[in-house]
């Protein structure tokens, strides 16, 4: 049984913008601690974006703040992560997770940025 779906993943040029969605079932999204991780071919998998499920209390990794915006959607039980000026380094495989003491993950959707 899938519980966390990521969607919005793609090709886009250096410079442009993606959205991305993880929707997840009601009773993982309450009170949870929505995350995206990203893992590019050869590194480890690296802790992107978090926020509560509530919207509130978000953080960015270094390499993104003022580029990526995280963001939820409480009736719709739904984080997004907005990208905007992305670059060739953030192609990687998107992860969404919700841990709320489990870890709930999603299988991932592919961003390829190109140059």
């Amino acid at each position: 049984q899938v519980r966390v779906v990521e969607s919005g993943g793609g090709y886009v040029q250096a410079g442009g913008s993606l959205r991305l969605s993880c929707v997840t079932a009601a009773y993982i999204f309450s009170g949870a601690r929505m995350r995206w991780f990203r893992q590019a071919p050869g590194k480890e998998r690296e802790l992107v974006a978090g926020i509560n499920s509530d919207g509130r209390d978000s953080n960015y990794t270094e390499s993104v703040k003022g580029r990526f915006t995280i963001s939820t959607d409480i009736p719709r039980n739904t984080v997004y992560l907005q990208m905007n000026d992305v670059k060739p380094d953030d192609t990687a495989v998107y992860y969404c997770n919700a841990f709320t003491g489990l870890n709930y993950w999603g299988r991932g959707t592919q961003v390829t940025v190109s140059s």
